[in-house]
């Protein structure tokens, strides 16, 4: 259980992100946004969640679950810089895959940080500034 619990995996999760939160693109990624407002008794606002998708457009099963895993590394390590009572969607741009393999994990991780930057909600000194 705490293994998903800061994963988005249910379709109405999806849809509202989709409906209510906000959107911004680079050419690799869309980033919808959505900030979960209260409390919930199991504490289900304590972290970011997240999902992936990825387009059958973008290639086979193999393909699709590598940006997946890359993308989800690349959110893990950038995690403290986040927003924590957010949901997050990732959707793929076809771009992403030739990206990955010609310029690898960096620089996926980098656009990742773009396009959470543009929607201005990466503050990479965050967890510096609490733990002081």
């Amino acid at each position: 259980m705490t293994r998903s619990r800061g994963r988005l995996s249910r379709s109405e999760d999806f849809a509202r992100v989709y409906r209510t939160g906000k959107s911004v693109a680079n050419k690799y990624l869309v980033l919808y946004y959505f900030e979960r407002l209260g409390a919930t008794s199991d504490g289900a606002n304590e972290v970011a969640r997240v999902g992936f998708s990825v387009s059958k457009r973008i290639g086979v099963a193999v393909d699709r679950n590598r940006i997946k895993r890359v993308l989800r590394e690349a959110f893990r390590a950038n995690a403290g810089s986040f927003s924590a009572n957010m949901d997050f969607v990732l959707i793929a741009r076809a771009p992403i895959v030739d990206l990955l393999e010609s310029e690898g994990f960096k620089a996926v991780e980098a656009r990742l940080i773009e396009v959470f930057r543009k929607a201005s909600l990466f503050d990479p000194g965050e967890e510096r500034k609490s733990l002081s």
